[in-house]
């Protein structure tokens, strides 16, 4: 049997919504890798290194010869937008060049990244096939951020994501439920609505922050964090849709990490998807739920 064409440096992670994508890594690991309820990056192999034109190109041309039509590509791993614009440039050619059928480019996008790219650049980017970064906001409170190392503010988050509006590219952004705990779950949900409100993101997800290699380097940073139960986190994100301002975004709470499965566009359907958090909460036995063994990251 053929090998796969593309030699991952394991674990790979990519959005739920690129299962079908073929995933290029043009960077290994993750350049700011201090968030502390993150361990996508941790192991050693994943130190962060760019990788080498000669090792993407390759992989492309193997790509190519072996897997037939393309349509959908995700540029990983953690941050592939550290990368110049002039080598990014250089990439998207090569994708393009490789798959004639090729529909849509993808990234994760660290916030601090954009600084460094004009939205000219952006706008170029997005000509040439870049059409939708992914932004793990995570919580839109300054306080919270600082607590878990995000290494950002809430106003960089939404300078990043005016630049990607201005730019013409598609947004799709993430909320960790739970992640300011119990002292913190009020401004969290408050400050991370504010945040979509002010940017008007294509895509919003809520995701259950979780701890599979336990909490000691999360609580270093953060001690007197409480983890929300079940019913706090409903009423979390109840309290997040009720602050929400948005015009036409979609919205899933519907990854594997989440209890209560939620889906819709927002604002429309926000009076629903609050009715179905109040089922959760006060008819717990009518809304179907994830048991424990049922999630995951």
């Amino acid at each position: 049997m053929t090998a796969f064409p593309i030699q991952y440096i394991e674990p790979v992670f990519r959005p739920p919504s690129e299962a079908r994508s073929l995933i290029l890594p043009v960077t290994n690991g993750c350049s700011w890798n201090q968030c502390t309820f993150c361990e996508m990056y941790t192991q050693s192999q994943k130190q962060f290194r760019a990788r080498k034109d000669e090792e993407i190109q390759a992989d492309i041309h193997r790509a190519a010869r072996q897997l037939g039509p393309v349509r959908r590509v995700f540029l990983a791993d953690g941050d592939a937008m550290i990368l110049s614009t002039r080598r990014l440039l250089q990439i998207l050619g090569w994708l393009k060049a490789a798959f004639p059928d090729l529909e849509r480019i993808s990234s994760y996008c660290l916030p601090r990244n954009l600084k460094r790219k004009s939205v000219e650049e952006l706008t170029e980017l997005r000509a040439h096939g870049l059409e939708m970064l992914y932004i793990g906001v995570e919580s839109g409170d300054d306080t919270v951020l600082g607590l878990v190392k995000k290494g950002e503010t809430a106003a960089s988050e939404i300078d990043a994501l005016q630049r990607i509006h201005q730019a013409g590219m598609t947004s799709s952004v993430m909320i960790l439920n739970g992640l300011g705990g119990r002292k913190y779950s009020e401004q969290h949900a408050i400050a991370s609505a504010h945040v979509v409100n002010e940017t008007q993101p294509h895509y919003v997800s809520t995701l259950v922050v979780s701890f599979p290699q336990g909490m000691a380097r999360f609580q270093a940073g953060f001690p007197d964090f409480e983890p929300l139960n079940q019913q706090e986190l409903f009423q979390e994100v109840g309290l997040f849709l009720e602050h929400t301002r948005l015009e036409n975004s979609l919205f899933r709470s519907d990854h594997a990490s989440n209890y209560l499965v939620l889906r819709g566009e927002l604002n429309r359907d926000r009076d629903r998807l609050l009715n179905e958090v109040k089922m959760a909460l006060e008819q717990p036995g009518v809304m179907p739920l994830r048991q424990e063994w049922q999630r995951g990251l």
